[in-house]
């Protein structure tokens, strides 16, 4: 009986440390390019932020989300037509993927402001530098994480007709 609970303990020890390297291993593929080496090349990112592709469900949460992406705030979209308040700041996104390949969605979700120019007011969602107001906490930090990006390019992209 000791050697079955020797064997159990070995196992459980084995599990946890695969565990924990897995999560690692996860969480390094989750970013693999990080903002400050982020380029962008004729208004177009081609490279995925991370590793794993974008979950078009995941996009839309973080699109309705008021305390991440918040989009909504500025764009009006007729596929949450049951969610309140869109903007009318910025362009609304219906038939977005019509308009932009998804390159050009991360340069604009990355850096608007490097694609439209100055006059933008839509704020780079994965960039460090994030604007002159911005409250100590935030300082150095991005918006939104090289996956919640790609997650909303994935659900723009559903956004055809």
């Amino acid at each position: 009986m000791k050697k079955a609970i020797c064997t159990i303990a070995a196992c459980a020890l084995i599990s946890a440390t695969a565990a924990s390297s897995a999560i690692s291993i996860n969480t390094a593929l989750a970013n693999p390019v990080t903002p400050d080496k982020v380029k962008i090349v004729n208004g177009e990112i081609k490279t995925p932020l991370t590793n794993k592709p974008g979950n078009a469900a995941d996009g839309k949460n973080w699109f309705a989300n008021r305390k991440l992406g918040n989009c909504l705030a500025c764009h009006a979209n007729q596929d949450m037509s049951s969610k309140p308040f869109h903007g009318e700041i910025g362009p609304a996104v219906n038939e977005v993927a019509t308009r932009y390949s998804p390159a050009q969605l991360r340069a604009i979700l990355v850096d608007a402001k490097s694609v439209f120019g100055d006059q933008t007011i839509m704020p780079g969602f994965y960039k460090l530098d994030t604007g002159e107001r911005v409250a100590k906490k935030f300082k150095g930090k991005t918006i939104l994480n090289g996956q919640q990006v790609e997650d909303i390019i994935a659900y723009l992209l559903t956004l055809k007709k």
